[in-house]
């Protein structure tokens, strides 16, 4: 009887063990999962970057980007964009440059110097932000940047919702400054 009972209860240990392990894998899928979707939607948004040609894995917390880019720029902005998602523990940037020149000269002809490196990533995050709160209908705000100085710009639905957006904006790194360009609209 107590070889039975010592055996059941062994059996039970390892199962739970077993069953405890399967959901923990299944969590690290689903939160790795959640931060690719949310890098991919990253890159999608920011207008400086093809995001067509930039690919995105995550494990364990630890995304690793891929693809081409013809600007070190453009490498350097897909990596501070990414790492600045929650969850990401780390970022492998693997990213290639497909054209060897002079990237110094190229980034200031295209006007990505670090002021507009600067404002291009904070636009993101912020615009990024907006589009995944689901208290904020984040299609009808405008975010523009420059120097470090945002101007929201749209439509929302309450003053809560305004305020919210405006700390959202206010929040996030390397803002100066932030102006108010939003309307409550009266009819919703």
């Amino acid at each position: 009887m107590k070889r039975t009972l010592l055996t059941m209860a062994l059996a039970s240990a390892v199962t739970v063990t077993s069953v405890h392990a399967k959901d923990n894998a299944w969590e690290k899928e689903a939160s790795d999962a959640w931060i690719d979707g949310k890098a991919e939607a990253t890159l999608l948004f920011n207008t400086n970057l093809d995001s067509f040609d930039i690919n995105t894995d995550v494990h364990n917390g630890v995304v690793v980007l891929t693809g081409k880019v013809e600007h070190n720029v453009d490498k350097k902005l897909a990596e501070e964009l990414i790492t600045g998602i929650d969850g990401v523990k780390d970022v492998d940037n693997r990213i290639s440059l497909v054209k060897d020149v002079d990237h110094k000269t190229l980034e200031k002809e295209r006007g990505m110097d670090e002021s507009s490196f600067t404002d291009a990533k904070i636009a993101t995050v912020i615009k990024t932000r907006l589009l995944f709160d689901t208290d904020i209908s984040g299609t009808d705000i405008d975010v523009d940047v420059e120097n470090g100085k945002v101007t929201l710009t749209g439509d929302v639905d309450s003053d809560s919702e305004k305020q919210l957006a405006i700390a959202i904006a206010k929040n996030a790194d390397d803002v100066k400054h932030v102006d108010d360009n939003l309307r409550i609209d009266k009819e919703s």
